[in-house]
């Protein structure tokens, strides 16, 4: 799985790989050209998008279920009503932040002055180690112009997977927040669609208060008038009290076989 998915460096950011476990219950893991990832939530939709569009037994189920590293994932089928799936996130773990703002605004490459005092700032897993960083404006959100040998050593000084900076001003009134993930551990800089840092920020953003739950949608990307729009939601769950749900479709870029 390893050699496969350095063979793809440069084309995608992950490779996800699905064994059927029963009727509909599958196990995936995940592997960037570096190292095996933990969770990958835009791999996650795009695989469960996929087999239950292309199997006629798992359309007509209400759930599947997903055996990843992070746990069992139930994955709501909203195919016929929005042609989406929705992943109930992992159940998040979360730590204090102890990194100086001025080490983290100098890696980023950004001003100490962008950053938004209204929220703090968080580590959160839900999935994946997710430094959660609060920006004042869109402009700053995408200013941000971390290196990336500089931005992979600084996870690994702090043990983080991802840095997500977000903004609470957007370019389209419709969505809730403007985001931009980082993923220097993995072998590449920045992933243009990531709900699993997308759905650590809205536990985080639950945690503290700035959120309640409510279905929003969220635009992702450095592009001002076309970034990716990943979906959040937050539902009761008798394990953690609050789950996050993300949601989304697929589009279907190669059909092919990989020879081994």
């Amino acid at each position: 799985m390893q050699r496969v998915a350095r063979e793809l460096k440069g084309f995608v950011s992950e490779v996800g790989f699905v064994a059927r476990v029963s009727g509909d219950a599958f196990k995936l893991r995940y592997f960037s050209s570096e190292k095996e990832v933990e969770f990958c939530g835009h791999a996650t939709i795009a695989i469960a998008h996929d087999l239950v569009t292309h199997d006629r037994a798992l359309a007509r189920c209400p759930r599947v279920f997903l055996h990843t590293n992070k746990g069992i994932l139930p994955v709501e089928n909203r195919i016929e009503s929005e042609d989406a799936v929705y992943v109930h996130a992992p159940v998040p773990v979360f730590s204090g932040c102890n990194i100086e703002p001025r080490e983290i605004c100098q890696v980023l490459n950004i001003a100490e002055r962008t950053l938004d005092p209204s929220i703090e700032i968080g580590v959160v897993n839900a999935g994946l180690e997710t430094l959660c960083l609060p920006l004042k404006g869109l402009d700053d959100v995408v200013g941000a112009s971390p290196d990336l040998k500089t931005l992979a050593a600084f996870c690994d000084r702090h043990k983080l997977d991802i840095v997500v900076v977000f903004s609470t001003q957007v370019a389209d009134a419709a969505h809730w927040l403007r985001s931009r993930v980082f993923a220097a551990p993995f072998g590449y800089l920045e992933d243009p669609a990531t709900v699993s840092g997308n759905a650590a920020r809205g536990y985080h953003l639950h945690r503290v208060g700035g959120w309640n739950g409510r279905p929003v949608q969220i635009e992702q990307n450095a592009d001002f008038a076309n970034p990716n729009i990943v979906r959040l939601a937050g539902v009761p769950d008798p394990e953690c009290e609050f789950r996050v749900t993300f949601g989304g479709g697929a589009v279907l870029r190669i059909d092919g076989r990989y020879w081994l």
